[in-house]
């Protein structure tokens, strides 16, 4: 059990907060400008990745994401839950249900993709089924949180929150739990600093021989179709069965992510 206390985090500026919607309109424009661009990105293998939206979000936000991923040859899968209204027992079960459809149609280790919440599934789901997964991404996921009011969006989270105490098979498997660090599997947690909704330091993983931290410049709602999100994963699942290299940016690819890794 780990006894380590629980970290405390400054609730992110609610003007940066306000200024989220306008960001996402740039980011979203950014990435439709960059399309062509975009779809050069590196090849991939036909791995199955499974991409988990945020905390009050549907499939159509991780839309322009897993078409981007399709184009580059990844057998993508949503998770065909309707509105990530946290972790009640009909999402807690579909999610199980959904990911095992999927390892066993694919006879394969599925990446997962989380965005914000959907990453604290992802690694749950990495957490309880290790030797299934191949690769735990998580986008703004504040992972290390253990109070709901160091974030924007931790009112609306607790008034759902009865939701989510109904006791059902699998369901702590979900919940939010003390931090006790990377996941038994390859990781990497893309974060930024000016996000709006929870705070950044909250979202990076301790460092590991199979986990690391990567910083983008953007908002928060706008990871899923942030150009500089979208190279990190293009690189990212690249890497083959038991293969691990952090991610370095290149030449180009330095004027959206700092040169340094972050290390906590």
């Amino acid at each position: 059990m780990d006894t380590r206390p629980a970290q405390s985090f400054r609730r992110p500026n609610p003007a940066v907060f306000a200024l989220e919607g306008v960001r996402v309109s740039s980011e979203l424009a950014c990435f439709t400008a960059l399309w062509p661009f975009l779809r050069r990105l590196p090849r991939g293998d036909g791995r199955p990745v499974l991409v988990l939206p945020g905390f009050t979000a549907s499939d159509s936000s991780t839309e322009p994401l897993r078409r981007l991923l399709g184009h580059l040859g990844y057998d993508t899968y949503d998770w065909m839950l309707g509105q990530n209204l946290g972790p009640t027992p009909r999402i807690v079960k579909g999610l199980l249900h959904r990911f095992d459809t999927i390892r066993a149609s694919t006879a394969q280790p599925v990446t997962i993709i989380g965005w914000s919440l959907g990453g604290l599934y992802a690694r749950a789901l990495a957490d309880r089924c290790a030797s299934d997964v191949r690769h735990v991404i998580t986008l703004g996921s504040p992972f290390r949180l253990a109070r709901s009011e160091e974030t924007n969006a931790g009112r609306l989270f607790d008034a759902l929150s009865p939701l989510h105490r109904q006791e059902r098979a699998h369901t702590t498997t979900f919940r939010r739990e003390p931090y006790h660090g990377a996941p038994p599997v390859p990781s990497t947690a893309i974060f930024t600093r000016t996000d709006g909704v929870v705070p950044w330091r909250s979202c990076v993983d301790e460092p590991g021989r199979q986990s690391e931290n990567v910083e983008v410049r953007g908002s928060h709602c706008g990871l899923g179709m942030n150009p500089a999100v979208m190279v990190v994963l293009a690189d990212r699942l690249q890497l083959g069965v038991g293969e691990w290299r952090p991610f370095e940016p290149g030449l180009i690819s330095r004027t959206l992510h700092p040169a340094t890794p972050y290390v906590v």
